[in-house]
Parts: C-alpha cells; structure tokens; sequence
C-alpha cells in the first residue's frame, strides 16, 4: 500500500520541483530561440540556413526609409530587428511594423551586421571602434578601439564574442566587459565574420589562408593556403568550410585538418566572390560578382545549376525551405527554387542591394542603397 507523503515533505518535494523548473527556464532563456536571427548568416556557424520555414509567396509588410545606405546584414531577435547604416547609426527596429525603438550613433558607418547576445548588441564601426550596446534602450555598455576599421561582421562565443578588424587581428573579447581574452595576428586585413564550430574559429583572410583558431587559446591549429583574397564568412557543413575568392576560386576545407578537399573555379568575368556561402545538407550556394548564383554539390564541388541574374550579386544568399533569397545589384530581391534554380519570385527594390537577408519569425529583413529597409511575409 503506498504511503501518502506528509505535508512537510510534500512541501520540500515542490519547492524542490520549482527550484529545477526555474533553473531550467533560465538557461532557456539565456540561449538564443531557434526562430531568431540573432548574427551574420543566422548562426556562429555562417550556414546562411533559417531555421523555421518562410512563404514561397513573400509579400511586403513594411519599409522603413533611413536616409542613407544601408550595406549591415539584419539581426532579428524576438520583435526587435537591429541593422546598421552608413551614416554611423545602429537602428532597433519593431519587428511587427518597422517603428523606431531607439537609435544608436557609433563614430562611424556600420557595414558589419550586428550580433546579439542576451540582452547586448555588440557591432563594429568602420572607423574601427566595436560596441556593446543595450539591447533594450540602446545605450553603451562598453567600447574597445581597434587599429583599424571593422568590417567584420561579430560571431558570438560561450561567453566572449569575436569580431577581425583590419589592424589584421581576430578579437576574442569578453561579452561584459569588453576585455581582450585573446587576439590572434594574420597577415592581412580580417574582413571576414568568423565561424566557430567544434572549439575553433575559423577565419578565410586577405592573406590568402584558411585558418582553424583553438577558440580556448588563440593558436592556430591548421590552415590552407589557397593563395587568394577572401572577403567571405566560412560556412560550416558536414566537417568542412566553404569558401569563395575574389580571384574567383571556391573551396571546401576540411575542419580537422585544413586539407583542401575539392576546388572549383567560375571562369566567366572572374567569377569574383563577396558573398559568404549557405549551407545545407548536400547543397552548397555561391554567388559572384560574375551576375550568378550556383549551386555545387557539397562531397564533389561539381555544378548541379548556375541562375544568371541581371548585375553583381554581393549579398549573401540565404537558404529557407525550398527557397534560395538573396539581393542584386540589378536592384532586385530574387528567390529562387534550391532544386533547380529555378527564380519563382522577385521584388524590385530600385536601388542594388548588397546587404543580405536575414530570416526569422516568418519575416524577410534586408536592406538596400537607397537607404530603405523591406520587411516581407506572408
């Protein structure tokens, strides 16, 4: 027969259960919801993937005028969109209408997407200045002054977040308090936004080289050379990067000991690449400054389509269901089918577009030249 517990122990029995419930909310709240776009391509591991599905039919919601360029990829998370522009502001946006919640002023443009952690934004200037930002009102938490300017989008870390500058170092700094827990010296300017994936961090510089960086240390553990400029956010898939060059050479890398592993070259008009790549499953989509968009298979970098747009294609292409996004310098927003390349949808957005989109919450953020910022969905 069992027994019925006595009200003592029945009592220590639920502030024990509570304790383990509030325990466990807290470290959900404290992780970034599967919905959010919370950095550059979505995640630390630049795959360029939304996580939850968006319609095949994107109609626009709302357009928010800035009054000047707007290059920085979007962060959304929860209702707030935050981007950059470049006249020096970091913008927080309602997700729901595009009204202004607050304005940030850095001392100079902002190219780079924003990154958010928790309750901080954290985003770096051209001017070479990177700052922490409350995410709530906008105000700053704290600044670090780099040698030279930042175009490097930042990539959150376990505790830290990493940002290159073009004094030619990675930064790994502390996300409280801004100190420098390590830099790691290149041998040219760090454009790129870092990936990090497996304990590394892995940055394609203007030296030419692929570099796997121990994320605890600050060491370098591998790199290739590939003897070419890169401009593009290694994205992370199935145990490699992939990478794309301004000579017009595409790669993939293997994580654990940076063997090239397959390389392609786009031979029409260069081929030049400042788009970071999306990564899915076998799929591997590339853009190029030659006016295409291509997909290569992920194990054999062969070509499975090539989509020819009407200019340069300088914004990241974003993977989202069966759909590839991405904007043009034709001044078109394009979506096209991620099985045969296929274009099913396109908006004209009347100025070329080079900032790439950011996906969450069944919304489309991206922004354009002309200094508007287009929501889309359903």
């Amino acid at each position: 027969m069992m027994r019925v517990p006595t009200t003592r122990w029945y009592m220590l029995l639920r502030i024990a259960v509570l304790g383990l419930c509030c325990a466990l909310a807290a470290v959900v709240l404290a992780l970034p919801a599967a919905a959010d776009w919370p950095c550059f391509r979505g995640g630390p591991e630049m795959t360029g993937v939304a996580e939850l599905p968006f319609t095949d039919s994107p109609r626009l919601l709302w357009t928010y005028e800035t009054g000047s360029s707007v290059e920085s990829t979007a962060a959304i998370v929860a209702d707030t969109v935050y981007v950059g522009t470049m006249t020096h502001a970091l913008l927080a946006l309602r997700l729901a209408d595009g009204r202004l919640k607050w304005k940030f002023l850095a001392r100079a443009a902002i190219s780079a997407a924003p990154c958010v952690v928790g309750n901080t934004v954290y985003c770096g200037d051209e001017g070479g200045t990177f700052y922490a930002v409350n995410a709530t009102n906008g105000r700053q938490v704290w600044k670090l002054t780099t040698g030279d300017q930042i175009k490097s989008s930042a990539t959150p870390a376990p505790g830290a977040v990493l940002v290159g500058s073009y004094d030619n170092h990675l930064y790994k700094l502390d996300l409280a308090t801004g100190r420098k827990l390590w830099s790691f010296k290149s041998d040219a300017q760090v454009h790129c936004a870092p990936c990090v994936v497996s304990g590394l961090a892995v940055i394609a510089g203007c030296d030419g080289m692929v570099r796997m960086i121990d994320l605890r240390t600050g060491r370098q553990q591998a790199a290739a050379d590939l003897s070419a400029n890169f401009a593009t956010a290694p994205a992370y898939g199935s145990g490699a990067v992939f990478v794309g060059s301004m000579n017009g050479e595409y790669a993939s890398v293997r994580l654990s000991d940076a063997k090239i592993l397959w390389q392609a070259v786009a031979r029409k008009n260069g081929g030049a690449s400042y788009a970071s790549a999306a990564v899915r499953g076998d799929a591997v989509i590339f853009a190029s400054r030659n006016n295409t968009v291509f997909r290569l298979d992920r194990a054999s970098g062969s070509t499975r389509w090539v989509f020819n747009a009407g200019d340069a294609v300088d914004s990241s292409p974003v993977i989202a269901g069966n759909r590839v996004f991405f904007g043009c310098d034709d001044g078109n927003i394009y979506a096209l089918d991620l099985a045969s390349g296929r274009q099913v949808w396109q908006f004209s957005a009347g100025a070329a577009v080079t900032a790439s989109p950011a996906i969450a919450h069944r919304r489309l953020v991206i922004g354009s030249t002309d200094g508007a910022i287009y929501c889309f969905g359903r």
